[in-house]
């Protein structure tokens, strides 16, 4: 019978309790109990525990502790520096708050950007090469119209007469601006452009009081005073292109020394309008009867042929004074006429017999033009001058 001895016993007790197996059989009995999420945890927290205090072993060779007289020195430039600025520490804090997050990242703006604030005050712009009535009102986000009324004063009813170096005044708002004279009374320049009295009083820009206005009737206020008039309409009155037609053709005496004064009778046109140029692209400003165009601006280039648009009678042919400059006018019968303006020459005469297609004059700048165009217009008795763009094939 062999003897056990207790101390070879005890380590072989030992050594099995360190075996694979004896681990298994504890960690069995842990998850037997419902320990195992909780053992997990533990093991993380003493690793993670393990792996700073390395960390902060190996990086303690990388600096220099401070002592004695700096620390207390450093300790107290912190302490004041954060009494002096609450605000500073916040920021700093919530700064290096947001660097730890991978989840937000935000681009450093020094800039403070402020919002546009609506002007209310009249300003002036200096007409520059190659402006024209519409680009200015772009410009400025504000109708053609409004810029034409507005401006009546320099450049009367007709867009054409915008030209560089050109004060021109740009209101606030859309609408029109009126030049206060003696004797006015608001009721009746408030009628006059279709707006109430109080939409002129109350516009902060006329800088108008109640406690001295006065009665609307008689008010205070200075003769040459420009004012605004919010979503005002004006009237445009137009002396240039009066009707012409073969049978009166002298109503166009005042218009300038190329209106004929003879009555005519000749061939009428077949009402299918043509091209009167071989460029068929916008140059300039386009049929806008509220900014009173009433024609269409092709373009083209010095000397190109201008032509009939259809058959007719000459009805004016030379000079027009009100800025239309070398200008033809013919009339198709039927109560159609076409006309041509801004060309560099006339090849046409009063009572002569046209044909569609034939040459009545080139392309040129003639007159109140901005650049070598082709103004064209085309006008019924019973429906006025209507868009060239719906009849043109």
């Amino acid at each position: 019978m062999e003897s056990s001895n207790p101390i070879t016993d005890r380590t072989a007790d030992q050594t099995a309790k360190t075996t694979p197996a004896a681990k298994q059989g504890l960690w069995d009995r842990i998850r037997r109990l419902g320990l195992e999420p909780a053992a997990l945890r533990t093991i993380t927290v003493i690793a993670t525990v393990v792996m700073m205090t390395i960390v902060v072993l190996t990086m303690s060779k990388y600096y220099v502790s401070v002592e004695g007289q700096g620390a207390a020195e450093l300790k107290a430039a912190v302490a004041t520096q954060a009494e002096s600025s609450d605000m500073a520490v916040y920021i700093s804090q919530s700064a290096a708050s947001a660097a730890q997050s991978e989840g937000i990242r935000r681009e450093l703006n020094p800039d403070t950007v402020l919002p546009m604030r609506a002007r209310t005050e009249i300003i002036t712009y200096t007409v520059q090469v190659g402006d024209n009535l519409f680009s200015i009102a772009e410009r400025f986000n504000l109708l053609p119209e409004t810029l034409l009324w507005s401006n009546r004063y320099v450049i009367g009813d007709d867009p054409h007469f915008i030209y560089p170096g050109q004060q021109l005044l740009i209101s606030p708002v859309d609408g029109t601006l009126h030049r206060w004279s003696a004797g006015e009374g608001l009721n009746g320049v408030a009628e006059f452009y279709q707006v109430s009295p109080d939409v002129i009083v109350n516009y902060p820009g006329n800088h108008l009081s109640a406690d001295t206005l006065g009665g609307y009737s008689s008010p205070n206020i200075t003769p040459g005073t420009m004012l605004v008039v919010p979503g005002g309409k004006g009237e445009f009155t137009d002396w240039r292109t009066p009707r012409i037609t073969r049978e009166e053709p002298a109503t166009a005496v005042n218009v300038g020394p190329g209106a004929c004064t003879e009555s005519y009778d000749g061939v009428v046109g077949t009402l299918n309008f043509r091209w009167p140029i071989q460029n068929h692209a916008l140059s300039g400003y386009d049929y806008a009867p509220s900014a009173n165009h009433f024609g269409v601006d092709f373009g083209g280039n010095m000397g190109d042929p201008v032509t009939a648009v259809d058959n007719g009678v000459v009805v004016y042919a030379g000079w027009n004074d009100w800025g239309y400059g070398n200008m033809v006018v013919v009339d198709h019968g039927f109560g159609w006429q076409s006309l041509y303006a801004h060309l560099a020459e006339v090849d046409v005469s009063c009572g002569e017999e046209v044909y569609a297609g034939d040459k009545i004059g080139s392309v040129g700048d003639s007159g109140a033009a901005d650049g070598v165009h082709l103004h064209f217009e085309l006008r019924n008795d019973e429906y006025g001058r209507v868009n060239p763009w719906d009849f043109l094939q």
